[in-house]
């Protein structure tokens, strides 16, 4: 008998195939499950999903006052009615999508838990391989697919930005990131500093107001803040008239984005009138005297980052109060007690929380490739902000900026699944974005304008990022007022996209 201990094979992996294979359970992959089902009943499709429920954001983000910072009119999807405020915690929007996936049937679709390693194309067999681990087990999964929907977001969760400062080591307190709060925080008597503006801090300052000794925040510059009621009075009116839900969230929904439409022009057309009115609005709210320009005055024009949304006025309630104190300076240092300022104040703190910004996750941080290949994302061109050239077969949902993500999710969802009946006419396996003879030498250009928008996690990871051409088809305008149109009309056999 022979002496050698024979290893027992490994299992094989099973592989399951569906037409389209979706990449996250947050808003964008709930949104997408909806019109594939909605749109596309005879599509089989899966959504993988890493974390072991749905929500994204709203499910991983649990600092105090998690909220949004756009309207639920619009951040909702425009097929199901919002009832609550304006302004919505993480529970109700968690609640809102968990309504969204009983009511459609979605859950039988999803798979939670399943992380994905790396994605493969194939032309040869024009198929999507996708390799993950179900965490719950520990087992390996593989999927094929026809078509890849990445839904995933854009930056890296549980992993937020945090600058190198020195003397950090040195610190004797707690320094905690918003996107990794810990259950066990406790703040309640101590002195709190938060460095960053934003909507980050605008939440967390009067959330932790009312507990906390004093709160601090710390800024490098200031941001643009705009203030109002959260609730919405057209709204208010046509449930008090009994108009059917459907309707006040259309109606109430294109008032917003009329308004909103009109501010962003105005951002464009007439910047320091705009400034202006924005920071006398947010001096109106500040006591007598307050040093508006140093502390509410920003560097930049409005627009060119996001306009962070105060919900009742709270941040300026707890600065009236003297609950929350503004600094605009720079970190020298950290001390063992708290932070020295470039201008040599000194800032006691038990906790500091860096709400300094998060870190881009190009297409989820998957490792993919094209027949082989390392796909160099950064290379490619992108069409339309959601498809790249010599991806086959792929779209990534990447929102807007100045509006709702949502808004944007809403309009890739009618594109791919009008794209996948085109393709379907034309008997097409897969769908490539290549330019066209008159546009390769075209300049290649960063994703985004800096003229445009530059916050600081763009500016950081732009190189990461497809590039743009200066042409509408090949890159992503940034405007939903544009795209409401252009998009449903985009013509599918222009060139830009090579069927096979």
């Amino acid at each position: 008998m022979s002496q050698t201990a024979t290893l027992a094979s490994p299992s094989p992996v099973s592989t399951e195939h569906v037409d389209v294979l979706i990449v996250g359970a947050g808003i964008s992959g709930v949104g997408a499950a909806y019109h594939l089902t909605t749109q596309r009943p005879g599509t089989s499709f899966v959504v993988l999903e890493a974390l072991p429920s749905f929500g994204g954001t709203w499910l991983t983000h649990t600092y105090p006052g998690i909220r949004s910072d756009s309207d639920l009119y619009t951040f909702g999807y425009r097929f199901k009615p919002w009832t609550g405020p304006p302004i919505a915690t993480a529970a109700e929007i968690l609640k809102y999508m968990g309504e969204v996936i009983d009511d459609n049937d979605l859950g039988r679709h999803i798979r939670y838990r399943h992380r994905i390693a790396t994605a493969d194309w194939s032309s040869a067999d024009s198929l999507w391989t996708i390799d993950a681990v179900d965490e719950s087990t520990g087992e390996a999964r593989r999927f094929t697919a026809n078509f890849l929907w990445m839904c995933q977001g854009y930056y890296r969760q549980r992993q937020g930005y945090t600058p190198d400062w020195p003397g950090m080591d040195r610190f004797q307190g707690t320094i905690v990131h918003p996107e990794e709060w810990p259950d066990d925080l406790d703040y309640a008597g101590k002195q709190v500093l938060v460095i960053g503006s934003g909507a980050t801090a605008a939440t967390l300052v009067p959330a932790m107001a009312g507990e906390c000794e004093h709160i601090t925040v710390l800024q490098r510059s200031p941001t643009y803040f705009w203030s109002a009621r959260n609730s919405n009075e057209v709204a208010d009116m046509l449930r008090q008239l009994d108009i059917p839900e459907e309707w006040t969230h259309e109606i109430v929904r294109r008032k917003i984005l009329h308004d909103q439409q009109a501010v962003t022009q105005l951002a464009f057309d007439q910047p320091e009138f705009l400034r202006d009115e924005l920071i006398k609005a947010v001096a109106a709210q500040l006591p007598e005297g307050y040093d508006v320009a140093r502390h509410f005055t920003p560097r930049y024009r409005p627009w060119q980052q996001r306009l962070a949304f105060v919900p009742d006025g709270d941040l300026f309630t707890g600065i009236r109060e003297g609950k929350a104190t503004m600094v605009t300076d720079e970190v020298e240092t950290f001390t063992e007690t708290g932070v020295r300022t470039r201008s040599g104040d000194e800032i006691p703190a038990d906790i500091v929380v860096t709400a300094t910004g998060f870190n881009l996750s190009v297409l989820g941080d998957i490792a993919f490739h094209v027949d082989g290949a390392p796909l160099a994302l950064a290379d490619t061109v992108t069409y339309r902000g959601m498809m790249f050239t010599g991806v086959p077969n792929l779209v990534w949902v990447f929102g807007y900026f100045r509006a709702s993500w949502t808004l944007r999710a809403d309009l890739i969802g009618d594109f791919v699944c009008r794209l996948l009946a085109h393709m379907d006419e034309r008997g097409a396996q897969r769908v490539t974005p290549c330019l066209r003879p008159d546009e390769a030498d075209l300049p290649r250009l960063e994703w985004m304008d800096p003229e445009n928008f530059n916050p600081g996690y763009l500016m950081r990871n732009m190189h990461l990022l497809p590039k743009r051409l200066d042409r509408p088809e090949w890159q992503h305008t940034q405007d939903y007022w544009v795209e409401k149109e252009s998009l449903p009309a985009a013509d599918l056999d222009d060139g830009c996209l090579v069927y096979g």
